[in-house]
């Protein structure tokens, strides 16, 4: 029988994520012991955030101001609201809410500034909405160098900082119980993955932060939210492989308030990812605007016709409704160079190397680098060089007949024919690109209504998406001081919850639906909550 290894501390902290990062670096501005343990090894330092865009939603910055973005914290508020559909009873996440968008600036986009981390002279303008309003100026700030570029400046930080002597990182543990004395957290407990010995880490303050459960997707069925139906056959994972949920359980365990797991953040164009590192693992595809979206016979979904960038619960909840719930998308070489890409660090390589000269040749020419490893690789992109072509390979791989050729062909010419005769109105998919080319920052990736039938830009582009599991919306309920509340709303002594593992904030910050970047920002957030009520709670 091989011996417990044991570990204390000041604070445990759960998870090296970006909101375990936040809180302990906090921590140690104020001389605190900490614990942190994660399952993972050093090299995925960062979890999910470090694979990420890196985007940031914030409100009212200096980058907006000086594009002449005119933003407002009630403007945010009002857009937030509107996506979020709160229920009555949302009284946590709504304060949640209201301390993000009052406190984007101090608490994150300074918060960020002072640590190295910067941002692109342009934002971005997602989540505009279909029925329901959502972001109704640019919000989306992408940070120079994505994720990746974040983690990194975040690790430095750590690794300079005067009081590191103070952190210890215990890498290849999991967690599997939370211990409790008389009813007050003491700590922790699991097994080090490499060698099945077993830990204990001992101490009075707990921080949560463990992800959402968006990486089992046995959890990701079994909430699957009743709006969309039943779940499809077929789910990518595009979220964090050890995010799967077995903290939540403990937190429940202990008498901790669970909420809202029904509600997630996935994404409707997911495609294999060519080189997995987990069962399933996915792609989570930015899909080009100017391509057709056509559902499992090869007609239109719509009107409104789908497009990225409006309303991604709405696009899940159409194509789930399908007989077949994947859905296909079909473009020309053109389209897909200049405008497709695969969020996250790991395929945009430019701007996580922060390589503007690399950056800029790729705004102006396009990423054909991409797009031939994808055609190469990724087994859900085919090409074909007519619409004949197309389609039976697009069959062939599905192994069926179900893609009517006449009915592409049909879709194709309508749309192309609405370019040719510059009757953008006839046609919401050309009205909304008609609207995104006005603004810059979407004129700079989107082709001038270009058709799909053109022969200087073949050949065709057929790309298979299924729904891929990213983020939690829902998780471990927990007041503005990010403590976790119990069942009967009181907050349990010491343990506290931080990131997706708390919903974000409150067990539920953003509702049914996200404005986008506020991922990130609210990592930051609930991680800084905490430490203030952690620091306060000592100096009583």
């Amino acid at each position: 029988m091989s011996k417990t290894q044991t570990y204390s501390g000041d604070v445990i902290i759960i998870g090296g994520g970006l909101a375990g990062m936040t809180v302990a670096l906090e921590l140690l501005d104020h001389h605190f012991k900490i614990v942190m343990i994660d399952r993972d090894q050093p090299d995925r330092f960062g979890g999910l955030a470090r694979e990420s865009f890196g985007g940031v939603l914030m409100v009212n910055t200096p980058v907006q101001r000086r594009m002449g973005i005119r933003d407002t914290v009630e403007l945010a508020r009002k857009d937030w609201m509107s996506f979020a559909g709160f229920g009555p009873d949302d009284f946590w996440p709504k304060q949640w809410m209201d301390l993000y968008l009052n406190q984007s600036i101090e608490d994150i986009y300074q918060w960020l500034k002072k640590r190295g981390v910067n941002f692109f002279p342009v934002v971005h303008w997602v989540e505009r909405g279909y029925h329901v309003p959502g972001n109704s100026v640019p919000r989306f700030h992408m940070v120079w160098g994505t994720g990746k570029g974040l983690i990194e400046s975040l690790i430095q930080r750590l690794d300079v900082h005067p009081n590191r002597h103070n952190l210890s990182i215990h890498w290849g543990h999991r967690v599997n119980t939370l211990e409790t004395k008389n009813g007050i957290i003491s700590g922790c407990s699991g097994v080090i993955d490499h060698n099945d010995q077993s830990f204990k880490a001992h101490s009075d303050c707990v921080v949560v932060a463990t992800g959402g459960i968006n990486g089992s997707l046995e959890k990701v069925r079994q909430h699957w939210h009743s709006d969309w139906g039943a779940p499809p056959k077929i789910i990518l994972n595009g979220s964090h492989k050890y995010a799967i949920g077995d903290l939540h359980q403990g937190v429940e365990q202990i008498g901790g308030k669970l909420t809202h797991l029904d509600l997630m953040w996935n994404y409707a164009a997911g495609v294999s990812h060519p080189n997995p590192r987990m069962p399933f693992h996915g792609l989570s595809v930015v899909p080009p605007r100017s391509a057709l979206w056509l559902n499992y016979q090869g007609r239109r979904i719509g009107p409104p016709h789908l497009m990225a960038g409006f309303d991604t619960r709405y696009m899940i909840q159409q194509i789930c409704q399908e007989p077949f719930q994947y859905s296909w998308h079909v473009m020309n070489y053109k389209i897909a160079v200049k405008e497709l890409a695969i969020s996250g660090s790991e395929h945009n390589k430019a701007i996580a190397n922060k390589d503007i000269f690399g950056f800029l040749k790729d705004i102006l020419l396009g990423n054909p680098e991409l797009i031939n490893h994808l055609i190469d690789d990724c087994e859900d992109v085919i090409v074909g060089n007519s619409i004949d072509e197309l389609v039976e390979k697009m069959n062939a791989l599905e192994g069926n007949q179900r893609v009517n050729c006449h009915l592409v062909k049909k879709e194709i010419e309508t749309y192309d024919q609405c370019i040719q005769m510059k009757d953008f109105g006839k046609d919401d998919q050309l009205t909304r690109l008609k609207q995104l080319r006005k603004y810059r920052g979407d004129r700079a990736r989107t082709c001038k209504f270009q058709p799909i039938m053109d022969k200087k830009a073949m050949p065709l582009i057929a790309m298979r998406y299924y729904i891929l599991s990213r983020k939690s919306l829902g998780g471990i309920q927990t007041d503005l001081q990010s403590r976790v509340l119990s069942t009967d709303g009181h907050p349990l002594s010491g343990l506290y919850a931080v990131g997706e593992s708390a919903g974000f904030g409150g067990g539920g910050i953003h509702g049914k639906r996200a404005l986008e970047g506020t991922f990130l920002g609210s990592c930051i957030l609930t991680g800084r909550a905490a430490v203030r009520s952690i620091v306060s709670g000592r100096q009583r």
